[in-house]
C-alpha cells in the first residue's frame, strides 16, 4: 500500500527463473495486457450449503459475522443459491468457525488449497481474457474461481499439489503464445 500510494514501482520475480527480469508493478495499466501470476499458499477452503438460504435475506450477513466474531479474514467468497464459499489463511480459529457455521447448513472444509492470481488489465469488457485462463487449466480441477471485484485480478483455487502445474500451464500459456 505504501508503494502505491506513493507511486514506487515494484518488481515481481519469478520464483522458477530467478534471473527472468520478472514484473514491474506501477500505477500504469497497460491496456488488456496481463502481467503477472502469483500463488498464495495453505488455503483452507469452507463451503455452507443451506436449503434457507434460498430466496433469504440475512445469511450472507450472519455468515461474515461468525468470521469477524473470530477475527479471521476472508480471502476469496462465491456464491450460489443455497451456498457460500470463502477461503481463509488463518486455521487459529478454524474449529470454533466450522462449529458456529453448522447452525446455517452444512459445512465442508477442505484444506492444503492455492489462490493463483492473475493479475493486469481484466477489465469485463476486455472480451476473451477468461477464456484464456481458463483454458489454461483445462487439465487441472479448480474449486473456486473469483472476478468482479478488482478490474486487475482474477483469483482461482485450486488443491496445493496442482500449485506447480497450475502456474506452469498459466505462464505457458498467458506469456508464451
Amino acid at each position: 500500500m505504501p508503494a502505491k500510494l506513493n507511486n514506487i514501482p515494484v518488481r515481481l520475480l519469478n520464483t522458477m527463473q530467478p534471473d527472468a527480469p520478472g514484473t514491474l508493478i506501477s500505477n500504469t495499466t497497460e491496456k488488456g495486457k496481463i502481467k503477472a501470476v502469483a500463488a498464495k499458499d495453505n488455503i483452507v477452503s469452507i463451503k455452507i450449503k443451506s436449503g434457507r438460504m434460498l430466496l433469504a435475506y440475512g445469511f450472507l450477513r450472519k455468515v461474515f459475522e461468525i468470521f469477524e466474531s473470530y477475527q479471521t479474514p476472508i480471502d476469496m467468497v462465491t456464491t450460489s443459491e443455497v451456498g457460500v464459499s470463502v477461503t481463509i489463511d488463518n486455521r487459529k480459529h478454524l474449529e470454533k468457525i466450522v462449529n458456529d457455521l453448522k447452525k446455517y447448513g452444512t459445512v465442508t472444509v477442505d484444506d492444503d488449497m492455492e489462490i493463483i492470481c492473475v493479475v493486469g488489465d481484466l477489465e469485463w469488457d476486455n472480451v476473451g481474457f477468461e477464456a484464456r485462463i481458463v483454458n489454461a487449466l483445462k487439465d487441472i480441477p479448480v474449486r473456486m474461481i473469483s472476478y468482479g471485484g478488482s478490474n486487475y485480478n482474477v483469483s482461482l483455487l485450486i488443491k496445493g499439489e496442482d500449485k506447480k502445474r497450475a502456474l506452469q500451464a498459466l505462464s505457458n500459456y498467458l506469456f508464451n503464445n
